[in-house]
């Protein structure tokens, strides 16, 4: 008995005892690495920023509406992101630890003088924070509050952040173009004039002759120049062009949007970049030397290399000459066993009767997969006064059709299409891979 009146004793004390416990572990526990905000703001209620950077360059940049503009020591359109990037960092920043609550030399911290400052006004008020040297680890920076004695630490990464000068904040945008309706393009140099046209979808090159565009290529140009960023302002206003190559640039683009057009001038070399100028503007700048490059690339690398624009799923009907015989095969539709509607290839000549499927697809696969290596012009030597094939396919539901022909002279292959001046020089293996699927369906 006094075993049991022990036991229901504990059981009392034990009883709340565990509930306690099951209680206390549920508490979330403290938040040890919660810090301490620098300031109490959003992002998107600042609206004046005054930016000292370490050089001694101070920039002020004030909001209107949604958008930001630099007034000092400039008034020019600025770049969102730099902008948001201050913003946001401001908003964000937290007191990474406290160093001194009342130091005797702020000259210590590398604040005084400070060697960064963000200023910046929002509701009203107006909020300055001095920003110091690094920490000996390197990890954070020293910085305060202009309006409180005590040095705190924020983290180091925020340097590149605070530390702008007026160039990193303004929009630097080379042409003001609107991508979806640029229609032309040109490219001209000392060797020689292109000209490309854009019609729906597609661009054509019209000159120096006309032919198909590579539209990855110009599409890619058309890109790149619209997004196309200076590098540095190298002249405000330059009374000598020709200080910077431009009075004769090496590629002067011009590009076309309706009736309006924007002129791009590229000069000499400036170091690992270019000399520059929107032709509408007194202002010189650097941008890339690779774009410099691709715009100065051989008239060939322009072209479209595939040799049929029609692919295997859209070809419906191919016809190949070779020597005095014809091979036509068609796409036809007819219903299966099942009675479901499907596609099957024909052929048509030299007699008609089924065709093997994959073999049809492989002969279709070996033309339309054939590609120019380089192109030559009309005077050379490429047999093709006397093609080896003659191919003729329809594709679209027969809405369109293409001609090419292939020749052998020596050890090159060579192919030329219908409308289009020259040659292509093509692999040999490309010609022998046609004839090989072609020998197959006999």
């Amino acid at each position: 008995m006094r075993g049991l009146r022990s036991f229901l004793i504990l059981l009392v004390i034990a009883v709340p005892l565990v509930g306690y416990m099951a209680y206390e572990m549920k508490r979330e526990p403290p938040d040890a690495d919660k810090k301490d905000k620098v300031f109490t703001v959003e992002a998107d209620k600042i609206e004046e920023l005054t930016v000292k950077s370490e050089s001694g360059e101070q920039t002020t940049l004030r909001k209107s509406g949604t958008d930001w503009q630099i007034v000092q020591p400039i008034a020019v359109k600025s770049d969102g992101a730099e902008v948001a990037g201050i913003t946001s960092g401001l908003a964000g920043l937290e007191q990474q630890r406290l160093i001194d609550e009342n130091p005797a030399d702020l000259a210590e911290y590398g604040l005084a003088p400070a060697r960064m400052e963000v200023a910046f006004k929002a509701g009203g008020q107006e909020h300055r924070l001095l920003v110091g040297r690094k920490t000996p680890p390197g990890t954070d920076l020293y910085a305060k509050l202009a309006a409180e004695k005590k040095v705190f630490l924020i983290p180091s990464y925020l340097e590149a952040t605070f530390n702008k000068k007026t160039f990193d904040f303004r929009d630097k945008t080379v042409l003001t173009l609107d991508r979806d309706k640029i229609d032309r393009l040109g490219i001209v140099t000392a060797a020689r004039t292109l000209q490309f046209a854009k019609s729906g979808a597609e661009w054509t090159m019209t000159a120096p002759i006309a032919a198909r565009a590579d539209f990855t290529t110009i599409d890619g140009l058309v890109s790149r120049l619209n997004t196309l960023q200076m590098k540095s302002i190298v002249a405000a206003e330059a009374p000598k062009l020709a200080d910077y190559g431009l009075d004769k640039p090496e590629v002067t683009v011009q590009i076309g949007s309706g009736s309006s057009q924007a002129v791009l001038l590229i000069g000499s070399l400036a170091g690992e970049a270019v000399y520059a100028k929107d032709n509408s503007k007194p202002t010189v700048i650097t941008i890339d030397k690779g774009l410099a490059d691709e715009l100065k690339k051989d008239v060939g690398e322009f072209r479209q290399h595939d040799l049929f624009d029609a692919r295997a799923f859209n070809a419906t009907r191919i016809d190949v000459m070779r020597g005095a015989e014809t091979f036509s095969f068609e796409k036809t539709k007819a219903k299966n066993k099942d009675g479901q509607e499907e596609e099957k290839w024909r052929q048509l000549a030299p007699a008609a009767r089924d065709a093997d499927q994959t073999k049809v697809e492989n002969l279709v696969s070996a033309l339309t997969s054939a590609r120019a290596t380089s192109f030559v012009d009309s005077a050379a030597k490429t047999g093709l006064d006397k093609p080896e094939l003659a191919v003729t396919v329809k594709f679209d539901d027969g809405k369109r059709e293409e001609k090419t022909s292939f020749a052998r002279s020596g050890s090159d292959g060579y192919a030329s299409r219908a409308g289009e001046p020259g040659a292509a020089k093509v692999d040999i293996a490309a010609i022998e891979n046609i004839v090989k699927s072609l020998e197959a369906l006999k």
